[in-house]
């Protein structure tokens, strides 16, 4: 059984949105981004059980039973309202589930708004642009629909893949722990929908 974790009323919750921003389907040329099902669970236990997810993210090694648990939170992940809210949406090329983007609301007031945004691919489709396209709808929906003004990603110093990453993407590293690197990104650097611009951003995962 999958146990259930309450969230605070919103009232306790602090600073907010004018409006909740509920998860849609964001669609790119070749894949689709959206919300997690547990229908995903064979696929979803493949990206948890593949070792170059786990040690760039350093996640935990999962049975199933917490596989399956942590699948079920990210299915619950489908609204950006409130400060520290988590939207997740799963990346599936051809009807096949090969990734995830996330994005952190970190602040909400008009004039500072900024997201986290984080990304995840299995390593058997790298190499085709894949994460680039995921990653830059991603962006586009936090500058467009969410209003942020900047968004940041941090990556552990040992992930050169989603440091590569962040870089094609335009993320600027501004700050390192013994770590971490952390990367960020302004509205302004995104010179048309989808086309990044190198100099100007920043980028996790979970």
């Amino acid at each position: 059984m999958i146990p259930y974790r309450p969230r605070r009323p919103h009232f306790f919750r602090g600073a907010h949105l004018p409006a909740p921003i509920i998860a849609t389907v964001l669609t790119t040329p070749r894949l689709v981004l959206r919300p997690h099902r547990m229908s995903d669970a064979d696929a979803w236990m493949r990206i948890e059980c593949e070792p170059s997810i786990r040690e760039g993210l350093h996640w935990p090694r999962r049975d199933r039973h917490e596989v399956l648990a942590h699948l079920h939170d990210r299915t619950r992940q489908t609204v950006l309202w409130h400060v520290h809210d988590f939207l997740a949406l799963a990346v599936e090329l051809d009807g096949q589930i090969i990734g995830d983007m996330s994005m952190h609301l970190r602040s909400v007031a008009p004039e500072s708004r900024f997201v986290e945004i984080g990304w995840l691919q299995l390593p058997e489709y790298s190499g085709h642009g894949y994460a680039t396209e995921a990653a830059s709808a991603m962006l586009d929906f936090a500058f467009e629909t969410v209003e942020a003004c900047w968004a940041t990603a941090v990556v552990y110093a040992d992930n050169e893949r989603s440091m590569a990453l962040a870089e094609r993407l335009g993320f600027v590293r501004v700050s390192r722990t013994r770590d971490t690197f952390t990367y960020l990104i302004g509205s302004e650097a995104r010179g048309g929908r989808g086309t990044p611009r190198r100099g100007d951003s920043t980028t996790r995962s979970y």
